[in-house]
C-alpha cells in the first residue's frame, strides 16, 4: 500500500474528529510526512518531538487538542499522552495487530480509564490504529465539511472515515465490553 494512506489515515480521522483542534503532538521518529498533512489544515500549530519517553515527559500538561503517536502503548506512555491532552482532547497511536488479543486488551483497558472513547481503526493498509477520546466520537462526531474539503488529500475523505471503524463480528466478538465507544 502507499505511504500516503497511512499519512493521511493517521493525521486526518483524528483532526476531522476533534471540534477545534488548535494545537496537535506528534510523537514520531519520521514525522515530515505527518507534518505536511496537517498543514494541510488551516489554523493548526503542531509540534514535533522524537518517539523518546523522556521528551513526552517533558511535554507541558494539558496542551494539546491531539496527539498522534508512533511511540508504543505502554502504561506509562498512555499515563504521559492523557497528561498532556486537553479536557477535550483524543490521541492515535499505532498498536499490534487487531490478532494480538491479550496485549491489545491490556492496552486498551488502561486507555479506557483515561478516555470515553477507545475504537480501533483501519488505516488502509492492513494495520489497524487506536483512536482514544475524552470527549468526540470519532463517527459520530466527524466535521463533514473539513473532511471533505481539505484540499490535496489522495485517499481519506468523509466517506473512508467512518468506513473505517468497522470491524468484522469477530473483532467485536474478542474485544466485547473492551472496546468504548
Amino acid at each position: 500500500m502507499k505511504d500516503f494512506i497511512y499519512n493521511e489515515m493517521m493525521v486526518h480521522v483524528p483532526l476531522c474528529t476533534h471540534k477545534e483542534p488548535q494545537n496537535v503532538l506528534i510523537i514520531s521518529n519520521d514525522a515530515g510526512a505527518f507534518v505536511a498533512e496537517i498543514q494541510k489544515h488551516t489554523d493548526i500549530s503542531c509540534d514535533v518531538i522524537s518517539a523518546n519517553l523522556d521528551l513526552l515527559r517533558d511535554a507541558q500538561d494539558n496542551t494539546y487538542d491531539v496527539v498522534i503517536s508512533e511511540l508504543d502503548g505502554d502504561a506509562v506512555v498512555i499515563a504521559h499522552i492523557n497528561r498532556v491532552l486537553k479536557e477535550d482532547g483524543l490521541f492515535v497511536m499505532k498498536h499490534p495487530s487487531l490478532d494480538n488479543v491479550d496485549e491489545n486488551k491490556t492496552m486498551m483497558e488502561i486507555i479506557g480509564k483515561y478516555t470515553k472513547i477507545v475504537m480501533p481503526y483501519n488505516l488502509g493498509n492492513c494495520s489497524t490504529a487506536l483512536l482514544a477520546s475524552k470527549e468526540y466520537h470519532p463517527t459520530a462526531d466527524i466535521i463533514l465539511q473539513r473532511a471533505d474539503l481539505t484540499d490535496g488529500l489522495e485517499y481519506y475523505n468523509s466517506d473512508v472515515h467512518p468506513a473505517a471503524f468497522a470491524m468484522g463480528n469477530n473483532i467485536r466478538k474478542t474485544y466485547l465490553g473492551i472496546i468504548k465507544n
